[in-house]
């Protein structure tokens, strides 16, 4: 079987919910330093920011500056925020020295995502990356996961999807013929079938990956 992984990265490689809130707190104190400034971008944004939703924001609130600038400074700002745990590095690394191919297949905007991965240490570790934004396409459709494989330069069958949700990454990871493994944290849909495996961590799903190739 080849030893080919695509891996979720909001809240599977890296902590967003944590990161997001210290994002919100420091934009506020440049950009807006109001109650429901903050309030707005923490429901509007909880589980994604796009260069759209920051026209919206200035013009919600009459800010003075212009939206792409909003925007930079939100991209920068958040990843400057978010880490990958040493842990976690180092098992990707393990995993690749292994003769494992990687790659990232995530929903977002292509800017903020990629500048998450390099800010986090990712970038390196990963032969491709594919996000919902270079095509306009989201998980769980399968090309997403089509095109990341593609740019591992490797064939999707038999690959590993490891991801946090279940209709994006479960869901989209069967569609698209590969094997799952879940990130426990969201809520299972009732309509789903079950998970193939659950984890609580991704170091147990790499792990996972590591015993289904006989090391």
């Amino acid at each position: 079987m080849p030893r080919f992984v695509l891996f979720d990265l909001d809240n599977t490689l890296v902590d967003r919910h944590t990161a997001f809130a210290v994002c919100v707190t420091e934009f506020c104190a440049a950009f807006a330093d109001a109650a429901e400034v903050e309030e707005w971008m923490t429901t509007e944004l909880a589980e994604r920011a796009r260069p759209q939703d920051f026209v919206r924001l200035r013009n919600t609130f009459d800010l003075p500056e212009p939206a792409e600038v909003l925007w930079a400074a939100y991209v920068e700002r958040m990843a400057a925020a978010v880490t990958c745990r040493p842990s976690v590095l180092e098992a990707l690394g393990a995993l690749r020295s292994a003769g494992w191919t990687m790659g990232v297949a995530t929903n977002g905007a292509s800017d903020i995502q990629r500048a998450k991965l390099r800010a986090a240490g990712i970038a390196p570790l990963v032969d491709g990356v594919a996000v919902s934004g270079d095509i306009e396409v989201r998980k769980p459709d399968p090309r997403l996961f089509e095109l990341a494989a593609q740019r591992c330069g490797v064939p999707l069958s038999g690959g590993w999807h490891i991801g946090d949700s279940p209709e994006a990454d479960v869901h989209g990871a069967r569609q698209a013929g590969l094997r799952s493994i879940w990130v426990r944290g969201r809520p299972w849909p009732a309509d789903l079938p079950a998970a193939e495996r659950e984890v609580d961590d991704v170091l147990e799903a790499i792990a996972i990956l590591y015993a289904e190739s006989g090391r």
